[in-house]
């Protein structure tokens, strides 16, 4: 199981190479991933008799977050859904995306949806409680990605953002029940609270009642079940593959297998049949209803997929042993017809343009091959016999009728699945009828007269699905014992457990069947008192998805009269309120609390005192100069002067971060100074500034005594003194900084580095207000081809586009022959600084003034010049190769973040050792590089532009004593 996650996310990071070099082609190749993990998983299907297949890997024990997998007959029957759908729909995104004119997009799409199937896979072998739930927080990140895949489309931002809030705030309820069950029964394995809870249900407390009814909310609405039903339709604004992945057979089955996972221990409470049978019940009949009023092919399936769901929540949920058969039964069933049937809908809508019911007429004329699938379907979907719908259909009519749940709820649910059944074979006629119906025309429409062909490999995918549900109807007495295994393992044996056939003679349930599908075609007619009943424009129990508006409209009003109650809207009283609260908390402690006698002994050399006095000499200066410029060159005297102070006191590493981190930032300040007047206004009267100074002066003088009382209050050795031992112990490395930002810190460095990100992104959006990502603007080809063959020798490329005016022939030639040398010292920094000063960090640092230095000497154009890439593709690598870093670890059999060794020999460079932490500094290296060329490419290139004539497209003519020689 750890091999397939591995597998699967090593197709993950392929996936975009392989889909950018083959385009849609590239799909088939990574469907080989899933496809091979399949076969491993039917290989090693869980047998009944012998425990379950099981392993762990260390990942932060202090948390009892392990990698523990465990393969039960239900995660088997899961796995091959997740994976064996998966990589149908693989293949069909090679006939789905074949034409497409924008694949810019399509390889970070491949790369999500490989990805999701990992995450997937992750979330239904996971025995740990805390590991699952990091894969199910996953998937609704991975879901977000993929539903907005049009984000220019606005339709599209709000399905992905609507999707992401409502699994999220699920999962969050979800994340508070498990601690509860794991604190309660004292472990966090699956396997282990269930089994203590069959085995003693006296220890189902309030509390355990209460944690079990917060998963349940996270399950619930991680399948879209009523009250959370909304978000579903609404994300069809996906591509239709993820639609027929995630929406058929793998996302929004996560709450169902959840719900029959905890089913064994808890399906007895009272809550739980509230919220499992009831609002099961109760989604089956509102959505299918709802489906019947819809005139797109894609949102009639997906009402039909909500609908459906609350049915498997109800069979997976009663707690029998022959119900939850019925309901795997239906959980396999259903994967295969929805996969097909969505995918069929979008071959309609790939060729014809349009999933409109009312623009399509006698395409099942001209598309016999597809009508034939997706009516073998539809069928399955109705419970049409002998398609293996039909056959979980009867399961679940038979076992309900004989269920031992307390009156009156078996009838209640029967009657409940007898009119959600109906309704099912309404909207699936409605679906038949709507797409491939001749309607009454005399010719097809003009979608359908106008469309274009379908590859058979288009057709592969849904026909394999569509022949597999006929396949399995048939053959469904060979697929019982294997479906079986999950229910005689979980719960009690049945006094005559059920068994999966065609054909059960003449029974009750045939005959509800029978009065189900009259029931459903008379629905379905387009003149009956149904037809006109589900034409109103009113919707049964109001809108949910109006419902999620005023929500949040009413969660923007209240933040904003909060923000109005405790803030005033003016930044130096709030700075003020911080920092007097900075002065008063401490002087209270000191004041009231228990004090040492402070040690006032003075250790300074000359060259001490006097950079303190040349610091203090400009901090003073920077208060009072009213020149912006000025005022910021000051106040990097006193950042330089800090990093002398480390220097002086033995802390290279941290002189040469500052040293660095001072200059970036004056480089910085000055591009937004440059769009800024060059004398600030003096704001305030003038005892507000004299209490401005006097809080200045108390904070001052807060950090001084508080550092003396920090002194005086030592009781044991300091701990810096053992650091490097330890350093090099656990992190084998002797600079202890950088050890302990990428080992012992390493989580909160990767904390750190994310809100870099962040930083770079909002600078980027503030700056770009339509456009956020891109690379640096460069030379035109022909603009390029006008310079090399122009006059005189440029330097620097995209300075022959600059006016010769602002051009420096000195700080030109300066920069061409200093680039490759800092460059040379910024990779330096990044592979010595594990065992000397530098580090990923100050690596970045270098190589981003590098990129300063370019930019400055040849304008905006010699950005891109120099560094030809897309600052998001930058900043996304070193984020993942940093928590790439972690997964080294872990397959090591180390801690996640921990540093490992590994030692050996090459040819020339002899003994090598190479730390695991060198990839995590890679990333930061990275991180950094990206952000100094998202700020160069809006604070600098973009304001740039705004401020100057249109783009030059030939080089100027150089002047004499210009820029180039």
């Amino acid at each position: 199981m750890l091999v397939i996650l591995v597998c699967l996310s090593l197709a993950t990071l392929a996936a975009p190479i392989v889909v950018g070099r083959f385009g849609a082609r590239g799909f088939l190749a990574l469907a080989l991933a899933p496809a091979a993990a399949l076969v491993w998983i039917i290989t090693v299907w869980p047998v009944s008799g012998e425990p379950d297949r099981t392993e762990s890997l260390q990942w932060i024990p202090a948390l009892n977050m392990n990698v523990d997998l465990r393969l039960t007959p239900l995660a088997a029957i899961m796995s091959v859904l997740v994976l064996g759908v998966g990589a149908v729909i693989l293949v069909y995104c090679a006939g789905y995306f074949t034409g497409v004119t924008n694949t810019r997009k399509l390889p970070t799409f491949a790369a999500e949806l490989v990805a999701f199937m990992a995450v997937m896979f992750g979330l239904v072998v996971s025995d740990n409680m805390l590991v699952m739930y990091v894969f199910w927080e996953l998937t609704s990140v991975l879901s977000f990605l993929l539903v907005g895949y049009y984000a220019e489309r606005a339709t599209s931002r709000r399905a992905a953002t609507q999707a992401l809030l409502v699994t999220t705030l699920g999962g969050l309820a979800m994340l508070v029940g498990i601690i509860e069950l794991g604190e309660h029964y004292g472990t966090y394995l699956f396997s282990e609270v269930i089994a203590r809870a069959v085995g003693d249900p006296s220890t189902i407390s309030i509390g355990v009642e209460v944690g079990v009814v917060l998963i349940l909310i996270g399950a619930i609405s991680k399948s879209a079940i009523v009250p959370f039903h909304f978000w579903l339709p609404g994300a069809m604004a996906a591509p239709t593959p993820v639609s027929g992945y995630l929406h058929a057979a793998a996302m929004v089955k996560a709450g169902v297998f959840l719900v029959a996972l905890l089913a064994p221990a808890f399906a007895h409470l009272t809550s739980w049949r509230v919220i499992v049978l009831g609002l099961g019940i109760l989604t089956m009949i509102l959505a299918g209803w709802r489906a019947l009023r819809e005139f797109d092919l894609k949102l009639i399936l997906a009402f039909g997929t909500v609908s459906q769901l609350g049915m498997m929540m109800v069979l997976v949920g009663t707690g029998e042993r022959n119900v939850a058969l019925a309901g795997m039964t239906m959980l396999t069933a259903h994967a295969l017809f929805k996969a097909t049937l969505f995918m069929v809908v979008g071959i309609i809508d790939h060729a014809t343009g349009t999933r409109d019911i009312r623009r399509l007429a006698r395409l099942g004329d001209r598309q016999p091959v597809l009508a034939v699938i997706a009516a073998l379907a539809a069928a399955s979907m109705a419970g049409i016999p002998p398609l293996y719908g039909f056959v979980g259909k009867e399961a679940a009519l038979e076992t309900m009728l004989h269920a031992s749940l307390p009156s009156p709820l078996p009838v209640v649910l029967l009657v409940g699945l007898c009119v959600g059944s109906a309704l099912t074979m309404a909207y699936s006629i409605r679906f038949l009828w709507g797409a491939f119906g001749r309607k009454g025309q005399i010719k097809a429409t003009s979608a359908v007269e106008n469309m274009h062909g379908i590859s058979p490999l288009f057709l592969a995918g849904p026909a394999l699905l569509a022949g597999l549900s006929l396949i399995d109807g048939i053959f469904s007495p060979w697929l019982d014992h294997v479906l079986a295994e999950y229910p005689d393992q979980s719960f009690p044996p049945a006094e005559d457990p059920y068994h999966l056939a065609l054909w059960h003679g003449f029974t009750l349930p045939l005959l509800l069947t029978a009065l189900i599908i009259a029931t459903g075609i008379v629905i379905a007619q387009p003149h009956s008192p149904f037809s006109r009943l589900r034409r109103r424009n009113s919707v049964l129990l109001g809108n949910a998805d109006r419902l999620y508006d005023a929500t949040l409209r009413g969660a923007d009003v209240l933040s904003l009269r909060m923000t109005q109650s405790t803030q005033r809207g003016s930044l130096p009283l709030t700075q003020g309120t911080i920092l007097l609260t900075l002065v008063l908390l401490p002087v209270l402690v000191l004041a009231f609390g228990t004090r040492a006698r402070p040690d006032l002994r003075v250790e300074a050399s000359p060259l001490f005192l006097a950079i303190s006095v040349l610091m203090c000499a400009a901090a003073l200066t920077a208060v009072v100069l009213r020149n912006r410029l000025a005022t910021v060159l000051v106040v990097g005297v006193t950042g330089y002067g800090t990093g002398v102070i480390f220097a002086i006191y033995g802390a290279p590493d941290l002189a040469l971060t500052q040293f660095l981190v001072e200059t970036l930032t004056l480089v910085v300040f000055v591009l937004v100074l440059r769009k800024l007047p060059a004398e600030a206004p003096i704001t305030g009267s003038r005892p507000t500034r004299v209490a401005r100074a006097l809080l200045g002066i108390a904070v001052a003088a807060m950090v001084v005594v508080v550092a003396i009382a920090v002194r005086a209050a030592r009781v044991a050795a300091p701990v810096a003194e053992r650091l490097p031992e330890q350093a090099y112990k656990f992190g084998y490395g002797h600079n202890t900084v950088n050890v302990i930002l990428v080992d012992v810190r390493a989580w909160d460095t990767f904390g750190e580095i994310s809100v870099l990100l962040v930083a770079a992104t909002g600078v980027a959006s503030l700056v770009f207000r339509n456009r956020r990502f891109g690379s640096a603007p460069r030379v035109s080809a022909a603009a390029a081809a006008a310079a090399d063959a122009a006059p005189g020798t440029t330097w620097l490329r995209g300075s022959a586009l600059r006016d010769p005016r602002h051009r420096s022939l000195v700080l030109e030639i300066t920069s061409r022959l200093a680039f490759p040398t800092i460059m040379v010292v910024s990779i330096y920094f990044f592979f010595a600084g594990h065992n000397a000063p530098g580090g990923g960090f100050a690596g970045g640092l270098t190589a981003g003034l590098a990129l300063v230095l370019r930019y400055l000497a040849g304008g905006r154009y010699e950005i891109g010049e120099a560094l030809p890439l897309d600052a998001g593709r930058i900043l996304g690598t070193g984020l993942l190769l940093a928590a790439g870093g972690t997964i080294v670890s872990l397959l090591a059999g180390a801690p996640a973040m921990s540093s490992v060794a590994f030692e050996f020999t090459l040819p020339v460079f002899g003994d090598v050792k190479v730390v695991t932490a060198l990839i995590f500094d890679a990333g930061v290296y990275l991180i950094v590089v990206g952000l100094v060329l998202d700020v160069l490419r809006s604070l600098g290139a973009r304001l740039d532009l705004e401020g100057s004539p249109a783009d030059m497209t030939s080089p100027l003519p150089v002047q004499s004593g210009g820029g180039a020689r």
